[in-house]
């Protein structure tokens, strides 16, 4: 895409910190609140185009915005062209390398471009991606984080409300015997028509997951999640190769280069991009791709918001994972019913901002 209808005019952000309704716990790090960079490019026709960062922490947040003033002064006056965009981008951090914040801040803007797009044909971001709306199938993924067996249970138990018929817990506690008695309280709490992912965070050794993984085999785990590092694709293979539970992989790909390398290693079962990390929608529309050519099923990671529009045009669809994260901060949040995430006729991508609580939770 080198022509279009729009001309940047402004970039703003907005940095808040949303409280969450549940302790989001990982092997990595544990979360109260969610660090969003709330971004808005401002076209001069008139179009507003929205999309997100989850930075992690409030101190990235804040430092991302303070960048968006002088990125809205080199983009302004380009067309709301994604590519050229991109390319601009790549330019303007060639010494920097755009990694970590720096890719999370591109894709943002990369993702409020699709949106004004969208918004000024009118039509939701899906049908300008090639699919439609439609429901799509969605995991829940609000908290099971590393707690007690019972308590897991219960929290488990309260996530189907909505209709959920799919929930993520996290693993990679001190003590792989407490992973496995979470596992087991969970599964027979749940529902046998209940899908239960798990997520390592890649909290274990080579070693471990040779040994760890299998024993998750016959307890009713619908995927195990990243056990190691996420990059070391030869062992992947290897502990897929080993056991019967999928493995599920890509949350942390930076780009597409790492989809097409774990694909020919085959390090995974399926495949999960974030929209963060993959290169906002540009980016995922070419993962999908690469994906659809391995054959293998793609999942989200967070963003369910635009996510759930990326899935509708994904070929491979697999699931959204689902979390309310910025639902306070938007005029309309994602709508769920019966496990399903339901995207409508309405343009764009479906963010905008409830300014009243942009205010409230804005960073200091």
């Amino acid at each position: 895409m080198t022509t279009s209808p729009l001309t940047i005019r402004s970039l703003s952000a907005a940095a808040v910190s949303v409280p969450m309704r549940r302790t989001f716990g990982t092997s990595a790090q544990t979360f109260n609140a969610a660090p969003l960079l709330l971004v808005t490019l401002e076209t001069s026709e008139g179009i507003a185009g929205h999309g997100y960062a989850f930075c992690y922490l409030d101190s990235v947040a804040r430092a991302m915005s303070a960048m968006v003033a002088d990125l809205s002064a080199f983009l302004a006056g380009q067309p709301v062209s994604p590519l050229d965009i991109g390319k601009a981008l790549a330019r303007y951090f060639k010494l920097t390398g755009l990694y970590g914040p720096l890719c999370m801040l591109a894709s943002a803007i990369d993702t409020a471009a699709w949106d004004a797009l969208a918004l000024a044909a009118d039509v939701p971001l899906a049908t300008l991606l090639g699919g439609s709306p439609r429901a799509v199938r969605a995991y829940n993924s609000n908290g099971l984080g590393l707690v007690e067996p019972p308590r897991a249970a219960d929290e488990a138990e309260a996530l189907l409300a909505g209709g959920f018929r799919a929930v993520k817990m996290r693993l990679g506690r001190a003590s792989f015997a407490d992973d496995l008695a979470a596992v087991r309280a969970v599964r027979k709490r749940l529902p046998d028509d209940v899908a239960l992912m798990t997520d390592f965070n890649q909290a274990l050794s080579i070693a471990q997951a040779l040994e760890y993984c299998p024993m998750l085999d016959g307890e009713g785990v619908y995927w195990i999640e990243e056990p190691i590092r996420h990059d070391s694709y030869e062992h992947l293979a290897q502990i897929a190769a080993r056991i019967d539970t999928p493995v599920q992989l890509g949350e942390n790909f930076v780009s597409v280069q790492p989809v097409f390398e774990a694909a020919k290693a085959e390090a995974s079962d399926y495949l999960m991009f974030d929209l963060d990390r993959i290169g906002g929608v540009s980016g995922w529309r070419l993962a999908s791709g690469i994906a659809a050519s391995a054959g293998r099923e793609v999942s989200s990671h967070l963003f369910p918001e635009v996510s759930a529009h990326l899935l509708a045009a994904t070929p491979t669809a697999h699931w959204l994972e689902y979390v309310d994260w910025a639902d306070a901060v938007l005029e309309e949040p994602l709508r769920i019913e019966d496990g399903f995430a339901m995207l409508t006729d309405r343009p764009g991508n479906g963010l905008s901002w409830n300014d009243a609580a942009v205010e409230a939770y804005r960073i200091a």
